[in-house]
Order: structure tokens, then C-alpha cells, then sequence
């Protein structure tokens, strides 16, 4: 067992567990996701929440990119290491992380990318950037889209319920691998996750009731 496998078996029941209770997170769809083979998960991102509930979220256990700087915080770069969240530096091409990318679905892990770049202030699902893409074209994996509702503003003791959808996994079968089919791939994720996340917006809505998540749409030729 390797030591990320280690790390979120003790991580899932405990840090995982407890983030759910605090945040009433609620999961849809976690039925899709592939129980093995390399896979990119590719969700938006609106809180710092947002990785500790996807990871405990889903059954497979995520190797997650992070920007340098929290890599470089004493104690929590060495914390997040060893669930092997790996650095990217942002903002410039980092050719490095890349290759970490590629490597990590390359084994047969499943990469998670927090698709916008950056945090979203807004509170709404932003612009999909193409390392995604560039992933699962360049190694010829799924995506797996996934969209979270309620974690903008969420705080420790808020009580403000979060909701996280996992879509159907998508295959860029016949796009090129090149710019042209990086930025194709990456507009119909982008669709994807704001249509969970609308999904999302509406069962929150209704009390957020029992339902299954929209399917993949299907891709335009």
C-alpha cells in the first residue's frame, strides 16, 4: 500500500467524515465514478472546503495538484504530501507538474484538478482552463465532471448545507491532441459542470431531495 493509499484510509473516516457532518454535505451520483484505471476528476472550486469533501466523497483515493506556496507552508505542505497532492507553479508554464499529471493517470490513479485555476469569489462556476483536457487526451482517460454547491461563504459553524454531484465520465475519443482539441474538450467540461451545478442549485431549492444527476451531454460535431 502506497503512502497516499495509507493516508486517506485514515484520512476518509476521520478528517473526511468530519468535514461532511460540519458542511451537511450531501452526494449524488457517486455510482459513476470508475472504481479503477486512470481517471481525471475535474470539479470548480470555491472554498478550501472543497478538496477535503470531494476526497471524501469519492471512492477512489485522488491525487490532487496544489499551487507551490502551500507546499512551502511549514507543516501543511509535508501534511498534504502525504495524501499526494503534488505542486504546480502558477501562472507560468511548469513543465514538471505536467509530467506529474501524466504520470498519475498514467499508473492508473485518478487525478483531481480544480478545473477553474483558482478559487471562484463570485459563487458561480467559472472559465474550465485546458490542463484537464490536455491529460486526458495526451493519455486517452475519462473525465469525470463534478460540480459543488454551497461551499462559497461556507464557515466552521454555519450550518450551511453543501452539495456535490458527480456527472457521467466523459471520453474525448476523436479530438485532436493539440491546442484545437484541448480548447473543444475543455468548453464541453466547462458545459458539464454548470450543468450540475445548476442541477445542484435547483434540488437546494427544493430541500435537496433524493435525485440522480444530469447525464453528460452529448458532444457536438
Amino acid at each position: 500500500m502506497s503512502l497516499p493509499d495509507l493516508t486517506w484510509a485514515l484520512g476518509r473516516p476521520t478528517i473526511g467524515v468530519a468535514a461532511s457532518l460540519a458542511s451537511r454535505l450531501k452526494v449524488y451520483g457517486k455510482d459513476r465514478v470508475p472504481r479503477d484505471g486512470g481517471l481525471v476528476v475535474a470539479s470548480n472550486h470555491f472554498s478550501w472546503l472543497d478538496p477535503v469533501v470531494l476526497g471524501g466523497a469519492s471512492p477512489r483515493v485522488i491525487y490532487y495538484m496544489a499551487k507551490i506556496e502551500a507546499h512551502r507552508v511549514p507543516g501543511l505542505g509535508a501534511f498534504i504530501r502525504a495524501f499526494g497532492c503534488f505542486p504546480v507553479r502558477r501562472g507560468e508554464s511548469d513543465r514538471e507538474a505536467v509530467r506529474t499529471m501524466r504520470r498519475v493517470v498514467a499508473e492508473g490513479h485518478a487525478l483531481g484538478l480544480f478545473v477553474e485555476g483558482t478559487r471562484q469569489r463570485s459563487g458561480v462556476p467559472g472559465e474550465v482552463q485546458p490542463g484537464a483536457a490536455m491529460v486526458a487526451l495526451q493519455e486517452s482517460v475519462p473525465i469525470i465532471p463534478v460540480a459543488i454547491h454551497g461551499s462559497h461563504g461556507w464557515r466552521p459553524g454555519s450550518r450551511q448545507p453543501v452539495s456535490l454531484a458527480w456527472g457521467t465520465p466523459m471520453t474525448l475519443d476523436g479530438l485532436p491532441k493539440g491546442g484545437r482539441g484541448y480548447k473543444e474538450a475543455s468548453v464541453l467540461l466547462q458545459e458539464e459542470i454548470h450543468r450540475l451545478w445548476a442541477w445542484l442549485a435547483d434540488v437546494h431549492r427544493l430541500g435537496r431531495p433524493d435525485g440522480v444527476p444530469p447525464e453528460a451531454g452529448r458532444r457536438r460535431r
